[in-house]
């Protein structure tokens, strides 16, 4: 019974030193003096203040992607004991005692190093040679442009850490039918799911498996690469707004039911609130759409111009805008037209779907109104007012239906906050809508608000919501003011569901643009491939040392020329397999396709996309796109050895080529270590010598 105790226990494990010695040489790479230097570098100052964000639990807003990424930053800080004081307000800035910078700069470091071996791993299970596996994560290991990026805390080393754990993980749940996936970037994303529905194809077609077992692979892909990423980006998203729970900056331009769940803000404005609106409530109304600013109703003494600069005529009535600011002229009263009081009565009659009410500005107890009367600048459209009567026989057209847009039922309330709601005119069945245009100086550049007919379809630019609401009990004007800053006793739960917090972040991370400013150092996605352009990084403010994002020259114009002969090799060898001419084993073809669709296709989900954006772009966001580049040129090298060199003359003369070649990358490398690290200074001449392309913009510092 015993009797396994009589031999020695034997524990074999494989380690493969290749992978070892990389991986130290790409850590030592990235983690060499990592907190230097010790200040804000380039895009730092863009990264910075979301980690802040999350250190104090702030809510924030980026179209740039999922916060995945930011959060990883933020994990870093989080590590090192980062409490988020530190103002992000300019490049070169000297980070405080309390900034942690070697934590925060950690992950990206580690993100970049660990790229390197899986490089090398991806190549392996693409059923290439060691020595192209090798080249791989050599070019990756020496790329400077690379090294320098995953220095910083910025994104690119997480991100093509993950286009390559998606890779190499869909490669081998291929080779070996093992379930191991994750995903990050949208675009590799989408690349390595057309290749899985590619491989299912295949295996649907296979005659040698039973019906269950092609299920089985379906079901398999279908979880690994549907499921699995939908419940994982959920997850983000839910550990993104569980943690960011506190009003800040950014939620302004979401939703007032949005903003209202979070602690402090517009949740603090509103508490104690009545739920249901009343004739007689005094409310400020909001624009769902937001665009290009979040604004509130507003209206104030001012009239319309008699006669605008076109010449053409105005009511002269006064003005309604739309105004982005908190403003005590943004006050109005919902009023009964059939009763003259503009207080709520008691008990509150609610107003409901269908209803036709008045709107009284708070301020000026005038009414809002629309006519036959052309906009300012929507000519199109009807100028809205609010009525003076100048006895002109132009009578008051003040009556407006109330249309709740996500009513339960016709006789749903009005809800504070929670009913998306749109006025509609009596007489003339125009709708209250925000243009967005700004006004003229006359109109204090405020937002226009126009009448727009139904006949033109509906818009979010017509919806409006009740933000802030106050049952007014005062027919007095000094009354009226004292009500605004007196808490309500009535209350009401307004806490959102995740889903409905999901859902509204998704469209405004789709819809939000941002203003950007063309940048100094901007580029085109056609400079990069080139390298045309470079971003200094950072300036010794006492001495010449300074860090360029600057790409490896023999590199990527390497890595080009691999591109485009691998797509050239592949154009060839399809069209003589059409003419039945079958220049390479079935395997190799098969092979040499997954290879060019992984990584040339890896190149161009992460390059082509950026021609169709309408954003500022730099050079670093060709480094993914580079990446997958330095994977296919050591495969189109191995096979240029194996099946174009034909004899071994020629065999001799392509290695030393490519032995030369490399020797010219890694020189090239060494000589521009300098501005990769930024770790001693360099004289005006050894900075002239590196100025190689007459675009870099290198900093020469005059004695």
């Amino acid at each position: 019974m015993l009797g396994f105790l009589k031999r020695p226990i034997v524990v074999t494990a494989e380690v493969n030193l290749n992978m070892v010695s990389l991986t130290v040489a790409s850590l030592l790479s990235r983690l060499w003096c990592l907190s230097y230097p010790r200040a804000v570098v380039f895009d730092e100052v863009y990264y910075g203040p979301f980690i802040s964000f999350y250190m104090n639990r702030v809510f924030f807003l980026d179209d740039s992607g999922p916060p995945l990424g930011h959060m990883l930053l933020a994990l870093g800080g989080y590590l090192g004991g980062f409490d988020g004081n530190f103002l992000w307000n300019r490049i070169g800035a000297e980070y405080t005692k309390n900034v942690p910078v070697w934590a925060l700069r950690l992950l990206p470091a580690l993100a970049g190093a660990l790229s390197v071996p899986m490089g090398y791993q991806i190549v392996s299970e693409l059923r290439f040679s060691h020595c192209a596996a090798i080249g791989a994560a050599l070019l990756l290991l020496i790329e400077n442009a690379l090294i320098t990026q995953s220095r910083l805390m910025q994104l690119e080393s997480l991100l093509i850490f993950f286009n390559f754990l998606a890779v190499l993980s869909y490669l081998k749940f291929f080779n070996v039918q093992k379930h191991s996936t994750r995903y990050m970037g949208i675009f590799t994303y989408l690349l390595v799911l057309c290749v899985a529905a590619i491989h299912a194809w295949h295996l649907i077609g296979d005659q040698t498996l039973s019906n269950v077992r092609v299920l089985c692979h379906v079901f398999a892909r279908a979880v690994a690469l549907v499921v699995l990423p939908a419940v994982l980006y959920l997850l983000c998203f839910y550990v993104h707004l569980t943690l960011l729970y506190r009003s800040g900056p950014h939620d302004r331009i979401m939703s007032s039911a949005f903003q209202a769940s979070l602690e402090g803000g517009l949740a603090r404005i509103t508490q104690g609130q009545p739920l249901e609106v009343a004739f007689g409530s005094q409310v400020t109304l909001k624009n769902v759409f937001g665009k290009p600013l979040p604004c509130w109703l507003h209206s104030h003494q001012n009239t319309y111009p008699i006669i605008y600069e076109n010449g053409r005529g105005s009511s002269h009535q006064q003005q309604v805008t739309c105004y982005p600011f908190k403003d005590i002229n943004n006050w109005w009263v919902i009023k009964d037209p059939e009763r003259h009081q503009l207080v709520v009565s008691n008990p509150p009659k609610p107003v409901r779907h269908g209803d036709v009410v008045q709107l009284v500005h708070g301020m000026t107890t005038r009414f809002l109104n629309t006519h036959d009367v052309a906009a300012p600048l929507s000519l199109h459209a009807q100028e809205v007012s609010c009525y003076v009567d100048y006895n002109i026989s132009m009578p008051a057209q003040n009556l407006w239906r109330l249309d709740i847009v996500n009513r339960q039922s016709d006789r749903d309330t009005w809800k504070t906050i929670l009913s998306t709601v749109r006025f509609v005119h009596l007489n003339t069945s125009a709708v209250l809508k925000l243009s967005g245009a700004h006004l003229p100086e006359w109109g204090f550049r405020q937002l226009e608000v126009v009448g727009e007919k139904l006949s033109r379809g509906q818009h979010e630019s017509m919806a409006w919501n009740v933000e802030e609401h106050h049952y007014r009990t005062s027919q007095e004007q000094r009354g009226q003011e004292l009500e605004l800053h007196t808490p309500m006793k009535a209350n009401f739960s307004l806490n959102l569901s995740f889903m409905a917090r999901f859902l509204e972040l998704q469209w405004r991370m789709l819809t939000l643009q941002s203003e950007e400013a063309e940048h100094r150092y901007s580029s085109t996605p056609l400079d990069w491939v080139t390298l045309d352009s470079n971003i200094p990084y950072w300036l010794n403010p006492r001495s010449s040392a300074q860090i360029h994002l600057l790409g490896n020259l023999v590199i990527w114009a390497s890595a080009s020329m691999a591109t485009a002969t691998y797509v050239l090799l592949f154009l060839w060898y399809l069209l003589r397999r059409q003419r039945d001419i079958h220049d390479l084993p079935e395997d190799v073809w098969q092979r040499w396709v997954l290879a060019g669709a992984l990584c040339g296709g890896g190149w161009a989900v992460n390059y082509l996309p950026f021609f169709l954006m309408e954003k500022t772009l730099f050079l670093y966001h060709y480094l993914p796109a580079l990446a997958f580049q330095l994977l296919l040129l050591p495969l189109v090298l191995q096979h240029t050895w194996d099946h174009l060199c034909r004899t071994q003359v020629q065999r001799g003369v392509f290695s030393a080529l490519v032995v030369t070649w490399y020797s010219a990358a890694c020189h090239v490398s060494n000589m521009l270590r300098p501005l990769t690290y930024g770790d001693r200074p360099l004289s005006p001449g050894e900075l002239l010598a590196l100025h190689w392309r007459d675009s870099w913009d290198i900093l020469i510092r005059k004695p």
